[in-house]
Order: C-alpha cells, then structure tokens, then sequence
C-alpha cells in the first residue's frame, strides 16, 4: 500500500503554490510514495479578494478537515501574515477539533513550508509559532535542519527557507521562488516523503 504525503497550502498571489508543485515532485520521488496537493478553503468574498488583485485559484482540489485522517505524512504551507500562518489556513485548522478529540493525526510526521514579504517578514517565527497546531494533534514536526547542504549556506543571492523548512520572499509580489528555493522545496518534499515512508513502515 502507498504512502501517503498531503501537501495542504493556502496561496493568495501563487508563491506558496509554486513551492507546493515541487515539493510534490520531491515527494513523488521517493518510490512508493503518493503525493497530492490541497488548497485549504479561501475565508475571503471575491470582491475582497478583486481588491486585492489577486489571481483566481488553480483547479487543486479543497481539502476538508477530514481528509486529513487519510493521510500518512503531511507537509503545510502558507504565506505570513505579521509572523504568523495566514488566517485563512489557521481557519483551516481551528476547524480540525474533531481530529484532535479523536487524536486520528497522533503520531504522523508533518513539516511546513511559507511565504514572507521580506528578509525580516518572518522565515523563522513563521514555523515556529505553527508547530503548537502540530503539537496539540500530537504530530511530529519534521525540520530539514541542514540536511539541503551547501544552499543552506548561500549569501551570494537572496534565498528564503531556514532549518524549519523550505521558504520564498515575495518582496512586492512581483517576486516568485528561484531555482534555489525550488531546488530546496523539491529537497523537503524527497526528505520528508521519506521520513514518513520509514515510519509507516516501521508501524
């Protein structure tokens, strides 16, 4: 039987849903593994969102709470907002207390990828005020530290993502992830596909 690896985002201006596409191919990579993508569900009318100038949805299925329990292994993205997951994803997860009661994503390994503004704009405080979504479901967060190697270490271009996980800045918007990034993001999907492989194995 597969291993199965969610990949479940929000993206509103498509830098979080670029990173997601390759760490799917990552994932996908790893024999044996399944590997889909899921938009969380948007908590803004269209106008609001027409304002804002942002692009229609991709055709990714919207995932609901409860699909999360068919999963072995999860990899969640999301944009910043003030140093923080997007409210439309924390939406998503305040809705998943019937999985807590039931503890049915105990024990599933989980990483997290983002999206910032900018170098200061929350690379780091990002996933780490997410991991207390994981940790109340009993999930095991799943850092790539500095398993990515010598990209870890770039300072001769911008590069965004950290030992918690893959990442991009947007600057303006205008700015979308570089071969760099998306090398990293294809790199968290193999290493976290991985992962959860063995530990589906091992049960």
């Amino acid at each position: 039987m597969a291993t199965k690896v969610y990949i479940v985002y929000y993206s509103m201006y498509g830098h979080v849903e670029k990173l997601a596409e390759e760490i799917k191919k990552g994932a996908a990579s790893v024999e044996g593994v399944e590997a889909t993508l899921w938009q969380v569900p948007e908590t803004l009318s269209e106008e609001i969102l027409g304002k804002m100038s942002a692009p229609l949805k991709s055709d990714v299925p919207i995932i609901t709470p409860n699909d999360l329990a068919e999963a072995d292994g999860f990899i969640f993205g999301f944009p910043t907002r003030f140093g923080m997951m997007s409210a439309q994803f924390k939406a998503f997860m305040d809705a998943t207390g019937g999985l807590w009661r039931t503890q049915q994503l105990a024990g599933k390994p989980a990483g997290i990828f983002y999206s910032t503004g900018s170098q200061g704009g929350g690379q780091e405080t990002t996933p780490l005020t997410a991991i207390t979504q994981l940790v109340h479901h009993g999930m095991i967060f799943v850092p790539i530290g500095y398993s990515f190697g010598a990209g870890m270490f770039e300072m001769e271009q911008v590069k965004g993502g950290s030992p918690y996980g893959a990442g991009t800045y947007a600057g303006d918007g205008s700015r979308m992830p570089s071969e760099l990034e998306l090398a990293q993001a294809f790199h968290q999907g193999k290493y976290i596909a991985g992962i959860t492989k063995k530990l589906k194995t091992a049960a």
